[in-house]
């Protein structure tokens, strides 16, 4: 059973900063692409972030680019998010996620590619 499970979500004012990690068991973590989405109240659940299965490709959405950092470790089957300069738009559960394959391409904008989804970590950011 593939089951991602996300902590380090929290309050922070504008301008902080966060890390959020996921830790994946159940399958050969380097075949799949991993990738963070997040989902604000009464908004669509949109991509994040996405990693290439060996680590050697980012992908990030246009808002969260230059401030989000997507990083991975194989051995321990962890993903990670840093967050810096954190804005209130930035307020959302955060999902982490792995779709088959190691390259991720165009997969943050296609979310039924990702079969495998965590419960989500709630990320706060007030002004």
């Amino acid at each position: 059973q593939v089951q991602p499970v996300e902590s380090g979500g929290g309050s922070v004012q504008t301008g902080g900063t966060l890390r959020l990690s996921c830790a994946v068991s159940g399958y050969t973590y380097n075949l799949y692409c991993m990738a963070w989405f997040r989902q604000a109240p009464g908004k669509e659940r949109e991509g994040v972030a996405a990693i290439d299965g060996d680590g050697g490709n980012t992908y990030y959405a246009d808002s969260v680019k230059g401030r989000f950092t997507i990083s991975r470790d194989n051995g321990k089957k962890t993903l990670d998010l840093q967050m810096n300069l954190l804005k209130p738009n930035d307020t959302a559960m955060y999902y982490c996620a792995a779709a088959f394959g190691r390259m991720c391409g165009g997969k943050l904008s296609i979310q039924q590619e990702f079969g495998y989804w965590g419960q989500g970590t709630q990320v706060t950011v007030s002004s």
